[in-house]
């Protein structure tokens, strides 16, 4: 089962290079994902539809027009709505008192603002997700030709030693040693070949296409992120103005605020004027008159809704405050781990690649001309394998936790 996996695995990464690879940088990767992201399209039909409410809240209440006629006379007949019958016209229009709709219209706006803000909170979301997933992708297809160049070579070496078996000169022993060394390579790179599709699928839906896609990273993408520029608490400051949620948080404590105001607005009775034309039934013929009608608050006076309103700005005061709190922790935090992250990956940095790979170059040769032992071989490359993939690792964990710090500080920190 193991073995069939691995063949299918092999299949659809010669698939994949196989298709039309779409090849990006981290900035192309960025332009393309606020382009064709479905979420991000999505979201913006959110603020459309919060800027059409108070486009619709902003209008003036519609005047009403009613009709009375004359449906039946004893002695006329049904109907009598003739120069000596009976029809009536109003006209009324409502006029609300406080300030209502001004209000409303506020607390409309500041609705939108809060819509504005939840897209760029999901702006920051997707691209964090999309930056960790865009340099671990490259990473891994850094430890892929790792694996492939050490499979490819100690194939040649299997198959070296496969006719010195033949020929008695070396034991069984050696050969299945070899092949079982073979065998773990393989699998091992197939494990990585599962975690890069899956990287695959994730970085094909953040940018909407269906395309095979292959990151490009250089040195200058690698340098760019240092810290030495900024201080925690510079940091913080930042993250207190730019944050997206926090502002979310805010805009749901000023919208708390003017619904308070709202709601002690609609507490205040709104007057509904009009007009009255009357043919026949007043106490003149041809009456004409003018009304007027407002709402007595002796019993509802909107008290539950004002006290409602009043609670809800303590509420939503003090989730602002909170929030405040966990974006300053979550710098500090992210900070540390920045400086972490740093620290590992300087203390192998110069020496360590380099060695490595010298040694590495020779490594068969001395095999192939029994200076070394098998054991010793075999403990080499497995050594060099591992470490070369947790540097790789480590690499990827170094930006992931900068991209990290650009996500909680809410800006672009690093360019």
């Amino acid at each position: 089962m193991r073995i069939y996996l691995t063949g299918l695995l092999i299949l659809v990464a010669a698939s994949l290079h196989a298709q039309d690879t779409l090849r990006l940088s981290i900035r192309q990767a960025d332009s393309l994902f606020l382009q064709n992201n479905l979420e991000i399209l999505a979201e913006k039909y959110q603020i459309d539809i919060a800027k059409s409410i108070e486009v619709q809240d902003k209008l003036w209440n519609n005047p009403t027009f009613g009709v009375e006629i004359s449906a039946y006379n004893p002695s006329r007949g049904a109907l009598d709505v003739g120069r000596n019958g009976q029809k009536a016209f109003t006209v009324q229009q409502l006029i609300t008192r406080a300030g209502k709709r001004n209000k409303q219209v506020a607390l409309d706006m500041e609705s939108t603002r809060k819509s504005e803000y939840q897209f760029y909170d999901l702006i920051r979301t997707l691209k964090f997700e999309l930056r960790q997933i865009f340099f671990e992708s490259f990473y891994l297809e850094q430890t892929i030709s790792l694996y492939d160049n050490q499979i490819s070579t100690l194939n040649t070496t299997v198959t070296a030693f496969d006719k010195e078996y033949n020929r008695k000169n070396i034991s069984l022993k050696e050969v299945v040693r070899l092949k079982a060394l073979l065998f773990e390579l393989t699998n091992e790179r197939a494990n990585i070949l599962f975690e890069l599709q899956e990287n695959q699928r994730d970085l094909r839906t953040l940018l909407n296409t269906d395309r095979p896609i292959k990151s490009n990273v250089n040195s200058t993408d690698i340098r760019r992120y240092q810290l030495s520029l900024y201080t925690s608490v510079a940091l913080k400051e930042k993250a207190l103005q730019s944050r997206a949620d926090l502002k979310i948080a805010q805009s749901e404590t000023k919208q708390a605020e003017l619904n308070y105001t709202l709601q002690k607005a609609l507490a205040v009775p709104d007057i509904q004027v009009g007009a009255v034309y009357d043919q026949a039934s007043n106490y003149v013929s041809n009456y004409f008159g003018v009304n007027a009608s407002i709402a007595l608050p002796f019993f509802n006076r909107n008290q539950g809704n004002i006290r409602a309103a009043k609670s809800s700005i303590s509420y939503h005061k003090t989730a602002e405050n909170a929030k405040q709190n966990s974006v300053s922790n979550e710098v500090d935090a992210a900070v540390q781990k920045v400086g972490i992250a740093d620290k590992a990956y300087q203390s192998v940095e110069s020496q360590f690649t380099d060695q490595f790979q010298l040694l590495s170059n020779g490594i068969y040769d001395n095999f192939q001309k029994r200076n070394i032992s098998l054991l010793e071989f075999i403990d080499f490359i497995e050594t060099y394998n591992e470490s070369i993939k947790e540097y790789n690792r480590l690499q990827a964990d170094r930006i992931k936790v900068y991209e990290e710090l650009n996500y909680v500080v809410g800006e672009e920190l690093f360019n």
